[in-house]
């Protein structure tokens, strides 16, 4: 059994416009990315029960690179989604509208390759990404 992580962020905008741009490839691929030497070129969601979600991560020098993908279990609009990664861990991703912000919280399943710390940073560093973009907007 892995251990479970969870990541957040308060966002400051409303729930609506924060699950059309944490959901739809357009906007995946301008916040996808743990720091600013790397982007996300390329990601594709089919966002429904059993389908398919692709994000390709690089680093922008070329140096390395890596596709994560999954099949969404459970969306619930504007409430929930439920994915399993390649490997079987599960990441379930939650939007609570709190007053006029927005509440975005990732539990994933840790993998066994890289300290936990390191794994819950990354993470957060990308959901940090994501809300810098919001804001931005």
């Amino acid at each position: 059994m892995n251990e479970k992580i969870i990541i957040r962020a308060e966002i400051s905008a409303p729930l609506s416009e924060v699950w059309i741009k944490y959901t739809d490839s357009s906007h995946i691929t301008q916040w996808n990315f743990a720091s600013e030497d790397w982007h996300c070129p390329r990601a594709s969601t089919d966002l429904r029960t059993g389908g398919k979600y692709f994000a390709r991560m690089e680093a922008k020098d070329g140096s390395f690179g890596f596709d994560l993908n999954a099949i969404y279990q459970e969306v619930t609009h504007q409430s929930k989604i439920i994915m399993i990664l390649e490997d079987k861990r599960e990441v379930v991703t939650e939007f609570r509208e709190i007053r006029d912000k927005t509440e975005v919280e990732t539990q994933f399943d840790a993998e066994n390759q890289n300290p936990v710390e390191m794994q819950k940073n990354g993470w957060q560093s990308i959901l940090n990404q994501f809300k810098t973009y919001v804001e931005k907007q």
